[in-house]
């Protein structure tokens, strides 16, 4: 097996801990969110904060944070982390389609998904969102409520808020 590397960025929002295979982020999780995957970061993940990438999001992260819209120029693969299905990658693609400081709703992903070809429900649509495994890069925090609630977010409401916020130049 691949090794996986890993570092913790300090972030606006607390402490968010990333992971990368072959160059591309697997994974970005605020630590202790909900779905954390704790139990992986053990020894057989190397810590090395000057991996290629991180030195990337690094930047990025930064720049984002200072309410700029950076573009994502490095490779994200989620499905490099674990076991997915085929239904939550395509869910995933659809977030990264939402534009910076732009948002969509649950039921509208689903019916781009039935008009795909694809069978869907808010319901299933809400769970991959709810367990998608890169923060803030595959923007999750962009998908509301059909009322425009602010709802489900594996990082916290609060976290939700905040990253709305910033993008839409509030904070």
């Amino acid at each position: 097996m691949k090794e996986i590397y890993t570092c913790i960025f300090d972030t606006p929002l607390g402490k968010a801990q990333v992971a990368a295979r072959d160059n591309a982020i697997i994974g970005l999780w605020f630590i202790g969110q909900k779905y954390f995957p704790s139990r992986i970061f053990t020894d057989t993940f190397v810590q090395k904060k000057d991996y290629p990438v991180f030195v990337e999001l690094e930047n990025w992260l930064k720049d984002y944070f200072e309410g700029k819209k950076p573009a994502v120029k490095f490779k994200l693969s989620p499905e490099l982390f674990g076991k997915t299905s085929e239904f939550r990658l395509a869910v995933w693609k659809i977030l990264t389609k939402i534009p910076y400081g732009k948002t969509t709703t649950y039921k509208a992903i689903s019916e781009q998904l039935i008009a795909s070809g694809k069978k869907s429900a808010a319901q299933a649509v809400g769970g991959a969102v709810g367990h998608n495994p890169i923060s803030i890069l595959i923007p999750c925090h962009r998908v509301l409520g059909s009322d425009g609630s602010l709802t489900g977010f594996a990082g916290g409401i609060d976290k939700k808020s905040f990253l709305l916020d910033l993008e839409r130049g509030k904070n």
